[in-house]
């Protein structure tokens, strides 16, 4: 007895001390409950079930009545749940000791929310009796749960049903009274099935119940997001449709620079796309494809808006591609919970309203999950807008906001308040765009500008070298063409450009080493063409046509479609088409899926949302080639009633001749080059050796008519000075694809001279040779406008040129805002070469200050050294140079501003600026300034001077105030003189000159005048007293024999003057080291010659004359 008495002291004290450790355990877990709920409330995922079981202590072996200790219960997360009873596991073994308790079974332990089955109805024994029980009767009443959801025990093995429908619980819900219920089964008027009494819901547990089935459904969205967003972009196609390769493999990383390549933004930006070969390599930063919402140095937080431009075929959508990739694959941008992709070629076809959570749910399925709003708003999302140029949506930023993702209204409504800013404000945005439908997007809405860049010459060679890395020699071959080939070798750094060239090149070369390599584009187009038909032949026809004209007859009906489809939509810019396009222009839809496997390399077939179909051709080159080759066609034949909205025919007869003219005209109309290849393409197909090719698809034009020779004159002869100079290099380029290679011959043998200022250049030359300068692969260190012998017309053409070089010097070019607006264009191209500018002694004033400082502002502006000297600038052209100087702080270093009338107030803004830490100015120059410099031209310059009696030769007589020198025959008696000439018949001015000077002299010849250092020598006729025979000397002689200048007995023909008596205009600018010699006329100034040298000692006028010659000073 007392042994048994000593057992159950032993037991109880046993009991006691679990007691004890259970309500410690209790309260310790209930705190760690408390903590992980404030955690998970705080946090956008639910907490893993990995964590929950790695907090969770486990049940006591004893239990005592206690109210608190089950109120908090311990919950593991329901996935977990899940997975356990997927894999059958056991439900957790019942405690060593229980209390006595009528209710303790009522509510077992439920482990998630599922309808649960009792262990005895899996075939369980049911749960062993405790040892030890105590009377509770309510212990049991609050069970520990374990789960997020309220789960209730299965330690009974009984099933858990609803009091009201007898079922097994459905999304259940714990009413006041302590009893549950499936949520569908409870409502404020009915009772409860068990207890009769009127309860409302637990608040608490239904915000609980809420809050963790949000985030299981955010879970499980987020989860079949990324799996549908692998699935898709993991594979790709290159060009040709039925060919995918994983994306990981082809793609090339392409070169994305920051900054905004505004200004007169080109549909075809091959034009300022030429300077990127080496540029791009040595580019002073790169943004990494990963980083685009890295806040860049400087920065205070990340963009939120980021638009990349870039030319069609470019790269965009591959990179957008690439992007998501990385996301779903996990390799990048972890942070971001969703990442939504909303093609504007698809999004076209959403012609209903929505709202944005309808709208992200019809592109993205995965996400049908997700019904609370707060779902979208809370999440970490990037939304991708790809293709902005192919929108057909308006997008109004004046229409009422729209701020809830569920308000339903147009779609381009929503996209217009996405971007701004309204729906989503958490959200990142990036818009992929054409350059020339950026500007849709106002500037305000957008926080940083990044644009692609195409391939780099080892990135072209890396490209062919692995697509044929089977074959190294064919593309070896391939790459050598294509260097030959300067417009083949710029359009190939777009990437679906060398798609093109490898296609069709695989197809030409072919193992053939003795073929034939196309020598145009046009021609290398026709080529495509044929290659693309003869493939589509050999593919899906039985019998394969060997004869090429018979092939290209055979297709011709539906080729010529595709021409009208590719021309009708040229001309709206538009690159996607739909069923209701094709149809319009005669194209069954049936029959362009006939067509596929040509389509699939000329005009791609793709199948988007809703199982709807959009179309496009593979690049907008090819497009405008079969527009080209449907106007030739109807212009041969013609059919001008397909072309009467194009060219606003009449019903009179014309001519293939007029026909040509008028489209000509009619593009040069067009802005920023908008049907620019187009129109090569088309006179390109006029030269017989392009189209020879096609026989059987085109007709060749009636050769008496001699067509060909007579547009070709017509387009040298056009002499617009409305025409910018990218335009006239077009129709350089159209020359050559027509064969004319007579001004690109002329132009390469003029750039292997040493002396070229001999050489006149047309502006047609000037324009190729600006052409030519773009396109070289050498940087242009130094281009001056004035060593040009051309006029000012060939000058313009040449500014092309001007953007590609290191330092340019405009200095007296006459350079007009035209040519402003052209520069600034310029300096907004991240990759442009050109730090230093000089624009002196033009007439720019305030306006065109302004319209430069468009491109010194821009981020991409370089620009370490300006010259705006004797422009006629005043304080409203300072507020411009300020203003631009805040906006892009970081590059400039060297302003000079001298020779203006900048007032005070513009000196101290401008000298406050140079001050300022957070600006780089360091060098500023206001010198010389006030209201004289003002005038016009060369004229606030002008000096007041006067002949020095002391020099003169007794031969040469001093009138008018000294203003005026003649020779004479007698000597005059001017008293001994140590500065007196005794041989030479000259005579200096009494002024000497270290300044900015200008004066006009009227001469009779013979004559020699020009500028020498005070210590010229005075006694003797020999070299070191005459004017030009000496190092301290610089003149210009005229005469019977012709004009020359001479400096160190060195003499150099210039152009001679027009008459016996004329002007002569010297302008001296002693600091920039160069002397001035021009032929004057009433209303022009013509330079004759520049010397360059660096001036060590004032200068001093000088003139010498002869029998019968006179000179004096022109007051202007």
């Amino acid at each position: 007895m007392i042994s048994m008495l000593k057992s159950f002291t032993q037991v109880l004290k046993s009991v006691l001390t679990s007691c004890s450790c259970v309500s410690a355990a209790a309260v310790d877990m209930a705190e760690k409950r408390k903590m992980r709920k404030r955690s998970t409330s705080s946090s956008e995922e639910p907490m893993s079930s990995q964590t929950s079981e790695a907090e969770t202590a486990a049940p006591s072996v004893v239990s005592m009545k206690s109210d608190a200790s089950m109120y908090e219960p311990l919950r593991f997360g329901v996935n977990e749940l899940k997975r356990s009873r997927s894999r059958g596991d056991e439900p957790t073994a019942p405690s060593g000791v229980s209390m006595k308790s009528d209710a303790s079974m009522y509510e077992p332990l439920r482990f998630g929310y599922e309808k649960t089955q009792s262990s005895q109805s899996r075939g369980n024994e049911p749960t062993a009796p405790s040892v030890v029980s105590m009377k509770s009767d309510a212990s049991m009443y609050e069970p520990l749960r374990f789960g997020v959801e309220k789960a209730q025990s299965e330690q009974t093995g009984e099933p858990s049903s609803c009091p009201m429908c007898m079922e097994a619980l459905s999304d259940p819900v714990r009413l006041t009274c302590g009893h549950w219920s499936c949520k569908q089964c409870v409502s404020s008027d009915n009772p409860c099935a068990k207890c009769g009494k009127k309860h409302r819901k637990d608040p608490r547990h239904q915000k609980d119940t809420e809050e963790d089935t949000r985030g299981s459904h955010l879970l499980n969205a987020k989860k079949n997001h990324r799996k549908a967003t692998q699935n898709k972009f993991t594979w790709t196609s290159e060009g040709l449709g039925d060919q995918k390769n994983p994306l990981n493999t082809i793609y090339t990383t392409l070169f994305i620079n920051p900054g905004e390549s505004e200004g007169p933004h080109e549909e075809q930006s091959f034009r300022h796309f030429k300077r990127t070969l080496k540029k791009q390599q040595s580019a002073e930063k790169l943004i990494n494809l990963n980083d685009i919402f890295t806040p860049s140095p400087g920065q205070e937080k990340p963009p939120r808006t980021v638009l990349t431009k870039g030319v069609a075929g470019i790269g965009k959508s591959f990179s957008v591609q690439k992007f998501i990739l990385d996301w779903a694959e996990e390799r990048a941008n972890q942070d971001i919970d969703f990442v939504f992709n909303l093609a504007f070629r698809e999004l076209n076809l959403s012609t209903e309203n929505k709202s944005l959570i309808e709208l992200l749910t019809d592109y993205h399925p995965a996400l049908h999950e997700l019904k609370d709003s707060e779902d979208f708003v809370k999440a970490r999302v990037i939304v991708i807008l790809d293709g902005l140029d192919e929108s057909r949506l308006p997008l109004d930023f004046e229409n009422k906001p729209v701020t809830s993702v569920s308000e339903v209204t147009s779609v381009g409504n929503l996209l217009a308040n996405l971007i701004q800013g309204n729906l989503l404000p958490d959200a990142k945005l990036w818009i992929t765009s054409r350059p020339a439908a950026a500007n849709q997007i106002p500037a305000e809405f957008v926080d940083m500008v990044t644009e692609i860049r195409g391939f780099s010459d080892p990135q072209k060679e890396e490209y062919f070298r692995r697509r044929f890395s089977n074959d190294l020699s064919l593309a070896d071959r391939i790459i050598s063409h294509i260097h030959s080939s300067q417009s083949l070798d710029v359009m190939c750094q777009i990437p679906i450009f060398c798609w093109i060239s490898a296609v069709l090149f695989q197809e030409i070369f072919g193992g053939d080493e003795k073929a034939e390599t196309p020598q145009t584009l046009t021609e290398m187009m026709a080529h495509f063409l044929f290659a693309q038909t003869k493939r589509r032949s050999r593919k899906y026809e039985k019998k394969t046509e060997e004869n090429k004209e018979r092939l290209l007859q055979t297709h011709r009906e539906f080729l010529l479609k595709l021409g009208k489809l590719a021309f009708v939509q040229l001309q709206k810019n538009n690159l996607i088409f739909y069923d209701e396009d094709l149809e319009d222009c005669g194209i069954d839809i049936l029959e362009a899926s006939v067509y596929s496997g040509f389509c699939s390399t000329v005009l791609r077939e793709e199948e988007v949302f809703s199982q709807k179909k959009i179309f496009f051709f593979v690049h907008l080159t090819i497009q405008e080639f079969f527009a080209a080759l449907f106007v030739y066609d109807c212009f041969t034949n013609k059919n001008t009633k397909e072309l009467g909205n194009f060219l606003d025919l009449k019903d009179k007869e014309h001519t293939l001749l007029d026909l040509l003219k008028m489209t000509v005209d009619k593009v040069l109309e067009k802005k920023n080059g908008h049907l620019d290849f187009f129109l090569r393409f088309l006179l390109g197909l006029m030269a017989e050796t392009n189209r020879r090719v096609l026989q059987g698809l085109l007709t060749s034009p009636d050769p008496g008519q001699d067509t060909n020779k007579k547009i070709l004159t017509h387009l040298k002869a056009i002499r617009r000075k409305a025409l910018s100079p990218d335009s006239c290099i077009n129709l350089f380029q159209t020359m050559v694809e027509m064969r004319d290679h007579k001004v690109k011959d002329e132009i390469q043998e003029y750039l292997k001279l040493s002396e070229r200022s001999k050489t006149e250049l047309t502006p047609l030359h000037c324009s190729a040779l600006a052409y030519m300068l773009q396109v070289s692969k050498d940087d242009l260190d130094v281009i001056e406008l004035k060593n040009f012998n051309t006029s000012d017309e060939g000058r313009r053409r040449l500014i092309p040129a001007v953007r590609t070089s290191r330092k340019a010097i405009l200095a007296d070019c006459k350079v007009t805002e035209e040519w402003v607006e052209h520069l600034a264009f310029g300096l907004k191209f991240p990759y442009t070469a050109l730090r230093d500018l000089d624009l002196s002694n033009n007439d720019l004033k305030d306006s065109g200050v302004k319209l430069l400082c468009d491109g010194l502002s821009s981020q991409c502006c370089r620009l370490k050294t300006l010259s705006l000297s004797g422009c006629q600038v005043t304080e409203e052209g300072c507020d411009y140079l300020a203003s631009a100087l805040k906006s892009n702080p970081s590059h400039l270093t060297e302003l000079d501003l001298s020779y203006n009338n900048l007032g005070e107030s513009g000196e101290k803004l401008l000298s406050e600026l140079k001050n300022d830490p957070q600006n780089q100015l360091t060098v500023l120059n206001v010198e010389h300034g006030g209201s004289q410099r003002m005038k016009q031209g060369f004229k606030k310059y002008a000096c007041d001077l006067t002949w020095d009696p002391n020099t003169a030769h007794k031969n040469l007589l001093l009138s008018d105030g000294n203003r005026k020198v003649t020779w004479v025959k007698d000597e005059q008696p001017y008293p001994p003189h140590l500065e007196r000439f005794d041989l030479c018949q000259q005579v200096l001015c009494e002024q000497g000159l270290d300044g900015r000077c200008y004066w006009e002299v009227e001469v009779e010849e013979p004559f020699n005048i020009g500028l020498t250092y005070r210590s010229i020598g005075r006694k003797g006729d020999g070299s070191d007293s005459k004017l030009g025979c000496n190092d301290k000397s610089w003149g210009l002689m005229c005469s019977d024999e012709g004009c020359f200048v001479q400096h160190s007995n060195k003499k150099e023909v210039v152009c001679s003057l027009s008459s016996r008596s004329s002007r002569v205009g010297v302008y001296l600018d002693w600091l920039a080291g160069t002397l001035s010699f021009y032929r004057v006329s009433s209303d022009s100034r013509t330079r004759l010659h520049t010397f360059k040298e660096r001036f060590i000692e004032p200068l001093y006028l000088a003139v010498e004359l002869h029998t019968h010659s006179s000179s004096a000073f022109f007051v202007g």
